[in-house]
């Protein structure tokens, strides 16, 4: 085992890294929020995003992505009573939402693509597509974290709460993802 070393503020060293990096995350996402709305209210040639919005699917799609956070907690709290089959059970389930939600947002991308509205048909069309893809990316780092996680709980040893905080700065990151969706979606896709 490595030792890893606490800052003056007695936070791990790798946990002060992960609130370092999500908070340089927090500024990206905000300027990709900043640019939609700066191109969302005006008149533009071409189909605009809000006219192809499906606020009922993509509501149902949000949910699925938000539940993902509690099964988030839920791997979290069977790791710490050294439970691997439901910490492994749990990771999969949280990936398995997450999954869901990409192909969701692939399948309202593809409708947006039949219906003419691409990257390049207006600068609201391509702010909303960066804005919602690059999250979308995010997500789908996050699947492939939490798939790796449960390939080392195969592991001897596997997810051990001496080696929690591998868990734990997974699901810091997996609930700022979340966090980041509620803010997109209130601001895409309610907020006229």
């Amino acid at each position: 085992m490595t030792a890893h070393t606490e800052t003056s503020t007695g936070i791990d060293t790798r946990k002060l890294g992960m609130w370092a990096f999500l908070s340089s995350e927090a500024l990206f996402f905000g300027a990709l929020i900043t640019n939609y709305l700066l191109f969302k209210g005006r008149d533009l040639q071409g189909i605009h995003p809000r006219e192809l919005l499906n606020i009922p699917f993509t509501s149902v799609s949000s949910f699925v992505l938000l539940m993902s956070s509690l099964t988030m907690v839920l791997a979290h709290a069977a790791l710490t009573r050294t439970d691997q089959k439901a910490a492994r059970r749990w990771l999969l389930a949280t990936a398995a939402l997450g999954a869901t939600f990409i192909g969701g947002q692939g399948f309202e991308f593809s409708n947006f693509y039949r219906e003419g509205m691409t990257l390049s048909t207006n600068p609201a069309a391509s702010s909303f597509f960066v804005l919602t893809g690059f999250h979308g990316a995010h997500v789908t780092i996050g699947v492939l974290l939490l798939l790796s996680l449960v390939g080392i709980s195969f592991r001897k040893g596997g997810l051990t709460f001496a080696h929690g905080l591998n868990l734990e700065l997974v699901g810091l990151y997996w609930h700022f993802v979340d966090i980041v969706w509620i803010v997109i979606f209130t601001v895409v896709y309610l907020i006229r």
